[in-house]
């Protein structure tokens, strides 16, 4: 499959290339419910459309997210940008798997690889099959498990162990009545400074149109990864990605040569 699968596309450089979002394909998720249909059907072809989708996410998960593998090869025919498989990625399994079903990126999360040996492999493997890796921290000291090499960081604001996100009650009556997700700390961005200085930085998880997004562009980040807000948005995917866009470009316009320098 490995050797039939469509040619790598590269993450980093399309995150390079100046502030975008790595736009999100999932059907549900544990913490807001159910995505939108309309939305997740249409998604493929609207952020292929999109100057500022600079990849896109897939989530694999079914258990969680309701997706599977088969999904990255059908968002990769309608793409152009490079796809990112997101998944629980444990084994050298399921980095050879990401590969042949045409993922171009991968996420390691040091939360599930606690052991920096193993996550060190799995890294080296992704790299040795010709793809990135986003790698993704939620605290100081998961930033410190990650190996050296790494190019692409992730901060991610949802705090996996959180009793908001434990309690089923509080799940159901977020979903069905959009309450805000309370398992995420935006807070969390701050940790980009303990990123090192020349690393391409995603902030992950949270984002919302009309302040976060402008935050962490002021903080220094080169991307945004964007799934609920776009997916859930009652007006359509079509609509929510245009006010996305409108925002970045305007911000575009204010963003100065040092912008993504890391703070002091």
């Amino acid at each position: 499959m490995i050797r039939d699968t469509p040619p790598l596309r590269s993450f980093e450089k399309a995150l390079a290339g100046g502030f975008g979002v790595i736009a999100e394909i999932k059907r549900r998720s544990p913490s807001m419910g159910d995505m939108r249909a309309e939305n997740v059907e249409q998604a493929p072809m609207v952020y292929a459309k999109s100057p500022i989708v600079k990849a896109i996410s897939v989530i694999t998960d079914f258990a969680s997210f309701g997706m599977s593998l088969e999904a990255l090869l059908k968002v990769k025919a309608v793409a152009n940008q490079p796809i990112l498989r997101k998944d629980f990625i444990r084994s050298e399994h399921d980095v050879y798997q990401a590969r042949a079903f045409g993922a171009d990126a991968v996420l390691l999360m040091a939360a599930v690889l606690n052991n920096r040996d193993k996550a060190k492999r799995l890294f080296e493997l992704a790299s040795e099959c010709g793809m990135d890796v986003l790698f993704e921290a939620h605290t100081k000291e998961e930033i410190g498990r990650i190996p050296e090499g790494v190019r692409i960081f992730g901060i991610n604001s949802r705090n996996f162990m959180g009793k908001w996100r434990r309690n089923s009650i509080v799940k159901t009556l977020r979903s069905f009545l959009s309450l805000p997700d309370y398992s995420t700390n935006r807070a969390a961005f701050s940790l980009i400074e303990h990123l090192p200085e020349n690393a391409i930085k995603v902030a992950e998880s949270g984002i919302t149109l009309n302040k976060i997004v402008p935050d962490v562009v002021d903080l220094g980040y080169d991307a945004a990864l964007i799934g609920t807000s776009l997916l859930k948005d009652p007006r359509g995917v079509q609509s929510a990605i245009s006010e996305f866009e409108g925002v970045l470009m305007h911000k575009r316009t204010k963003i100065s040569p040092v912008a993504h320098a890391v703070p002091a």
